[in-house]
């Protein structure tokens, strides 16, 4: 789809799986700690708004799919009724413009090595506790959709979270 004497390539339209971008350009996940009580607030939806293009593609900042996945109070969510709610204007904001429908606990990994450069130290997933994390990533998906949200990025999470444990017997 894109020229190859454009001369912006970053402008030209490209085909990622399913969704035909109109540019290549893309707001890549990110932590704002803006949503209060886990909950995003009013503020989201222009900061959401003002970054949508038509036919673009934003990937929204870490949301917890539920309590136990949530490592900072400041994060927004995805497993209460509130959380739905307060969702939807933003999801509706960017839809507008074009886009495409798309607690101070440590936080889980198949670890506990934490990240390069990152202070907090994870800690590692117990094998009983995987049902519940499927789960909790079954609903947050189910409350992504119900919101208008793709469920792509959950799916993809849940791909890499499934990846991670793939040898755990």
């Amino acid at each position: 789809m894109a020229e190859q004497n454009h001369p912006f390539p970053l402008l030209t339209p490209h085909r990622m799986g399913t969704f035909n971008l109109s540019h290549r350009i893309v707001l890549a996940p990110l932590f704002r700690a803006r949503s209060y009580n886990n909950v995003p607030q009013p503020h989201a939806i222009l900061y959401y708004s003002q970054r949508a293009t038509k036919g673009g593609l934003l990937i929204s900042e870490a949301t917890a799919i539920s309590p136990v996945d949530q490592n900072h109070s400041n994060a927004p969510g995805i497993w209460s009724r509130e959380q739905i709610e307060s969702w939807k204007p933003v999801v509706d904001a960017v839809h507008a413009k074009g886009d495409f429908k798309s607690n101070g606990q440590p936080p889980i990994s198949s670890t506990n090595k934490p990240l390069s450069g990152d202070s907090m130290e994870p800690r590692s997933l117990r094998t009983d506790e995987i049902p519940n994390i499927v789960n909790d990533f079954r609903i947050a998906a189910r409350n992504a959709i119900e919101a208008g949200k793709s469920p792509t990025p959950t799916t993809i999470h849940m791909n890499i979270l499934k990846s991670a444990f793939s040898d755990v017997n």
